[in-house]
């Protein structure tokens, strides 16, 4: 990943994790809790790919293993998250922008009801069995809501940061000039002067051949007689 990537990605991740465990995590909703950390990868994938996603869901999800109160084992959610962004990563748009909100809420929805899913699998082979008692059925419905209904507010800005972080105007002017340059280079020696110089060239010696014919002629003429 870029540098500018890296940082941005990482502020925006660093911001998602605080909010999430310092105002979200207290809000006590029935069911789930909001996951904007989920939401920030989702965003950033849709950008960057799915090799860009899948680094900063890892890269995420690890950072929210470690950070308290954390009650499972360190890489559960880091795994998680990186498949999710694997897989957004994979729809992104060929221009980066979507034309329309339809697809980002269902990758929402579908990241939304994946990641719970696959939570609480990996959960089960760890031997965590804290959805069972929760109710998995209800965690489904309430992440699916909560997440669809705090996407409007935060994909959408995640993205026209990423798009803008991807469009250096310093690297562009460099790009511009350097294309510049190239075409004139390639108009003032291009192929098309060089084989008009060499027609010309070609001319001229044509042209003292012939002289040179002429006078040997001219020579062989006199001899004769």
């Amino acid at each position: 990943m870029r540098l500018n990537r890296i940082l941005l990605s990482t502020a925006l991740v660093v911001v998602a994790l605080v909010i999430q465990v310092s105002v979200l995590s207290r809000l006590h909703l029935p069911g789930a809790v909001p996951d904007l950390l989920l939401l920030t990868v989702l965003g950033l994938a849709m950008v960057y790919g799915h090799v860009g996603g899948a680094l900063v869901g890892f890269g995420a999800g690890l950072l929210a293993d470690l950070a308290p109160p954390a009650d499972h084992a360190a890489g559960r959610y880091a795994l998680v998250l990186c498949v999710i962004g694997y897989l957004a990563g994979l729809i992104k748009p060929e221009t980066g922008q979507v034309k329309s909100a339809t697809g980002p809420m269902a990758v929402v929805v579908a990241a939304a009801l994946g990641s719970t899913l696959l939570y609480a699998g990996v959960g089960a082979l760890v031997g965590d069995t804290a959805a069972r008692h929760v109710g998995l059925p209800g965690l489904l419905i309430s992440a699916a809501v909560y997440d669809l209904l705090l996407a409007p507010f935060v994909v959408p800005g995640i993205m026209a940061l990423a798009r803008r972080s991807e469009h250096d105007p310093l690297s562009e002017t460099s790009a511009a000039k350097q294309a510049t340059d190239i075409s004139s280079g390639w108009l003032s020696s291009g192929t098309g002067l060089r084989i008009g110089g060499q027609r010309g060239t070609l001319g001229g010696l044509k042209t003292k051949a012939r002289s040179r014919s002429t006078r040997v002629g001219r020579i062989k003429g006199v001899k004769r007689l």
